[in-house]
């Protein structure tokens, strides 16, 4: 249901009421982003946040869980992807938006690919990520590299057999393509 009032259209949702302002509605949203960020801090996670929004509703909203969980992949980013894809129930998320606290590191922007996302709008750069700590210069140096030449040891064992799951792709006619 929305409603607006005072300049600002109020959506609200069974989880929760956003306030999103008709006048620059990524400013909210980044704003949004940037508080969750500000509250994981508080909360003991690190300081990023995301939001990912559908038809100017958020449909996910989370911050970075590395720490609390036990994972490196549980980063802003990814746990927002995660969400959002189990609220649509599906893996792609095109016709969104995520909203980021910082540039996504290497690994979030490949799962922004990968999860079809529409935009990206982010506040904190790489460089403001680096200068507190978290710095990807590494990983972004690393990928241009042949495999022979990373700093972790990348070994190709070649074999036809390890393409047979491919094949088995190729052949499946009840694959859901992605």
């Amino acid at each position: 249901m929305k409603f607006k009032k005072n300049n600002h259209i109020f959506v609200i949702n069974f989880n929760f009421i956003d306030v999103v302002s008709s006048k620059n509605i990524h400013d909210d949203f980044m704003k949004e982003a940037v508080r969750l960020a500000s509250e994981n801090v508080l909360n003991g996670g690190g300081p990023f946040g995301a939001i990912i929004v559908k038809e100017n509703k958020i449909i996910a909203r989370t911050g970075n869980s590395v720490t609390q969980t036990n994972d490196p992949t549980a980063h802003a980013e990814v746990n927002a992807i995660r969400q959002a894809c189990k609220k649509l129930n599906t893996f792609h998320l095109e016709g969104c938006t995520i909203y980021s606290s910082c540039e996504p590191c290497p690994m979030c922007l490949a799962a922004i690919y990968w999860a079809r996302i529409d935009r990206v709008f982010f506040g904190a750069s790489r460089e403001d990520a680096a200068d507190a700590g978290f710095d990807d210069s590494l990983i972004y140096n690393e990928i241009p590299k042949d495999y022979k030449e990373r700093l972790v040891p990348f070994t190709i064992i070649k074999g036809e057999e390890f393409k047979r799951p491919f094949l088995l792709w190729e052949k499946n006619t009840a694959k859901i393509e992605y």
